[in-house]
């Protein structure tokens, strides 16, 4: 592996990452928060120097066109790793550790959402600015971003592109991928910016109308309020983030057929996308059933907490219209079941995906058909396409390392922290970058009292789930760092 090939790739993130860091200070300016400037400050002056020194060995640009696979795949955790540092030293202004700033950090730009927060009345709005913003970026990807507007990337950005986006398949939806991740960028901030204004016009304050849109269409979760979506008491405006977390969490290739090239079908005609529909529809009837006979809570309110919370969690989000760890068991376990299942493939949502919930569904019928007609031959389809051995083992293999990953994650923080809930559900709330989970880490709960193992290890999930495990365990392997 030779630094000199990805290191001036990672040196032009850096510096534009710096410039956007200076984005809080406005925030700052128009608040009257003068102490505020400087923390973005000093991480923008810092990433930019770091820019810089990547680029020192490197004055030309072809040395990135021949970038190799174990390249690319270490540019893109690299680039997750560091820019998270970043993004992490404007919180050490604000009293936080180093572990905790990171933390935040990192949960922030993996569009987690767990927060070590307890007091937010201790940080000002330029803080949470910060907050939503670093989920922003992370929602759609900061490679793909940078792949957008820089064209240093005109030829190595399909390799760096499908090493970070997330799913299991390469989706174009242009000839070029530098127009593809500006087509996808565009509807991302479409959606952002009309769901701000739809929030300002239902009374909710711009501030918080910003911050909670942003955080929205990242499928991210934080909010400014320390109650989340709940602290508003604003019905509709808990209807219009349910909406647009939906469609958060559906594949963003497909919404740009939808809403620029007017070709609704295309969308229609997933079946990822129907099962994520199906599946949203199904569980929140179940849902609305058991709060509303069992737990008795009035029918509008029990359909709308049960659309949100739903929603929330299966495309990762993370808000919360309800103290729903104050719900009776059985509904949280229907919370629990879609924290494994996760957005489509494409879209700003984690977890495992909905589109290899499908094929893993397809993959046991065929066993179970080819057990009885052993000369059968039946292929795997998706949308009436055979899926390559190539992606099944892809697919398989991931699996295969989520729930491995999961199972040695929840065994060491249940041991490190005396508690099988707090392990359990937050490795799997990190890992699949929910955020919230129940109990002490549950939605009105922080992450901030775990001990500093346990801190580790979840920084680390939120880092493999957001990076879909392969990028992160191949450098488990020694052939990855030969040169």
């Amino acid at each position: 592996m030779k630094t000199s090939t990805f290191s001036p790739a990672l040196g032009l993130i850096l510096i534009g990452f710096g410039v956007i860091t200076l984005v809080p200070v406005i925030v700052a300016l128009l608040d009257h928060d003068y102490p505020s400037i400087l923390p973005f400050c000093v991480a923008s002056l810092v990433s930019i120097a770091l820019g810089l020194f990547g680029q020192r060995k490197s004055n030309k640009h072809q040395d990135l066109d021949r970038i190799k696979r174990s390249e690319v795949l270490f540019l893109v955790t690299l680039t997750w790793l560091s820019t998270a540092a970043v993004a992490a030293i404007p919180y050490l202004f604000y009293g936080l550790s180093p572990l905790d700033a990171y933390f935040e950090s990192i949960s922030g730009i993996t569009t987690t959402g767990a927060t070590i927060l307890q007091d937010f009345s201790l940080y000002p709005k330029a803080f949470f600015f910060w907050r939503s913003l670093t989920q922003w970026l992370g929602g759609m990807g900061i490679i793909v971003l940078f792949v957008a507007i820089l064209p240093q990337f005109a030829v190595a950005g399909r390799q760096i592109f499908f090493a970070e986006a997330p799913g299991p398949t390469e989706e174009k939806i242009t000839p070029r991928i530098a127009h593809t991740a500006k087509a996808l960028w565009l509807v991302y901030v479409f959606l952002t910016m009309f769901e701000i204004a739809l929030l300002d016009f239902t009374g909710m304050p711009i501030f918080d109308a910003v911050c909670n849109g942003l955080t929205t269409m990242a499928a991210g979760g934080f909010s400014p309020h320390p109650l989340s979506i709940m602290g508003y008491e604003n019905s509709t405006a808990t209807w219009i983030i349910s909406a647009f977390m939906f469609l958060a969490g559906s594949n963003f290739a497909l919404q740009y057929r939808f809403i620029v090239q007017l070709k609704p079908q295309s969308l229609f005609k997933s079946e990822e996308f129907r099962l994520y529909a199906t599946i949203i529809l199904l569980l929140s009837i179940s849902l609305t059933g058991i709060l509303f006979f069992a737990q008795h809570i009035p029918v509008a309110d029990s359909i709308r907490d049960s659309v949100f919370q739903i929603i929330s969690i299966i495309t990762t989000t993370g808000f919360s219209s309800a103290d729903f760890a104050l719900w009776l068991v059985p509904a949280q376990a229907l919370l629990l079941i879609v924290m494994f299942a996760g957005g489509c493939a494409g879209s700003a949502g984690g977890g495992i995906k909905i589109v290899r919930i499908l094929f893993m569904g397809k993959y046991l019928w065929r066993e179970i058909v080819q057990a009885l007609h052993p000369k059968a031959i039946i292929p795997v389809k998706i949308d009436k396409k055979s899926v390559p051995n190539t992606i099944q083992h892809q697919m398989l293999s991931f699996l295969l390392f989520y729930i491995l990953l999961l199972a040695i994650s929840a065994i060491m923080v249940t041991m490190i922290e005396g508690n099988l809930a707090i392990g359990f559900v937050g490795a799997a709330a990190t890992i699949g970058n929910i955020g919230p989970g129940f109990g002490e880490i549950g939605p009105m709960g922080t992450f901030g009292s775990l001990a500093i193992p346990s801190k580790i290890i979840f920084i680390v999930n939120m880092v493999a789930g957001r990076l879909e495990l392969i990028p992160f365990l191949v450098m488990l392997h020694p052939d990855f760092w030969k040169e």
